[in-house]
């Protein structure tokens, strides 16, 4: 066992020493490899002090991709990454906090740091921080700095905060109501390929009797939507007044039965 663990210590020693005369876009490669390729060049990166490679482990430990599924262990180096001035460590550390891997659940906590890497100009933070702020968790409830944040988010090109921001727009929170502005979010958010918003974007189709485009859209959606969501809109378009969209669910329905929790 020694003796394994010093030839374990002299590769990962090996490995620190090669990534530190490697390029840019050759250490981006190393790093971005397929999981079990990858690990033990990610791993070495990550105690060499790479940002870039304490994020990747810190994820590969909290999925169990090619490595023991640790939590607290992807906490602990999404926090190296984060106290080091990486934006995505930062988010990470956030998500950590928010969902429990790897800690007890501290909203406070998860704010800081989304707040943090929304701060520093990160797409995927300035989303979460949004959401914290709409629905007051671990901080003072404001659905208008909300809008503020996925606005930043959306502008960065970010699908689910257009999503967000257009139905804010549509309904008024936080915002006026601009029914035109919601339009434009939902469209580019589900050109951006999110599920939920090519659904919202094809409700509001429908609503004003673009029917043929609105299924489009509606399958789209269904296709991409993980099971749980996909269950939802199936029998919202069964319901649906209009025949042709109801048609439609009754399809999905048959072709794709609706799963039945056991109880």
């Amino acid at each position: 066992m020694n003796l394994a663990r010093a030839v374990a210590a002299e590769d990962g020693y090996r490995r620190m020493c090669a990534l530190q005369r490697m390029s840019a876009a050759e250490l981006r490669g190393v790093l971005g490899g397929e999981p079990g390729v990858a690990a033990a060049w990610v791993e070495a990166a990550a105690r060499l002090g790479v940002a870039d490679g304490q994020i990747r482990f810190g994820q590969m430990l909290l999925d169990g991709a090619a490595v023991a599924c640790d939590p607290a262990a992807a906490l602990r180096w999404f926090l190296k990454a984060a106290v080091a001035g990486a934006p995505a460590g930062m988010n990470m550390a956030g998500r950590c906090y928010e969902n429990g891997w790897g800690a007890e659940i501290d909203f406070v906590e998860a704010a800081r740091w989304y707040l943090l890497a929304a701060e520093a100009g990160h797409d995927w933070g300035a989303y979460n921080w949004a959401n914290m702020r709409f629905d007051g968790r671990g901080v003072a409830q404001s659905h208008e700095d909300a809008v503020a944040w996925y606005r930043r988010a959306a502008d960065q090109g970010h699908a689910r905060a257009m999503n967000l921001l257009a139905r804010c727009c549509e309904e008024g929170w936080g915002t006026a109501r601009d029914p035109a502005a919601a339009v434009g979010w939902y469209r580019g958010s589900a050109e951006a390929g999110y599920f939920r918003a090519q659904f919202n974007y094809g409700a509001v189709l429908a609503g004003v009797g673009q029917v043929d485009e609105a299924l489009d859209w509606f399958e789209q959606a269904c296709r991409d939507a993980p099971p749980d969501s996909r269950n939802g809109m199936v029998a919202r378009l069964a319901g649906h007044p209009e025949p042709r969209i109801a048609a439609l669910g009754r399809r999905l329905a048959s072709s794709h039965p609706i799963a039945v929790a056991s109880r």
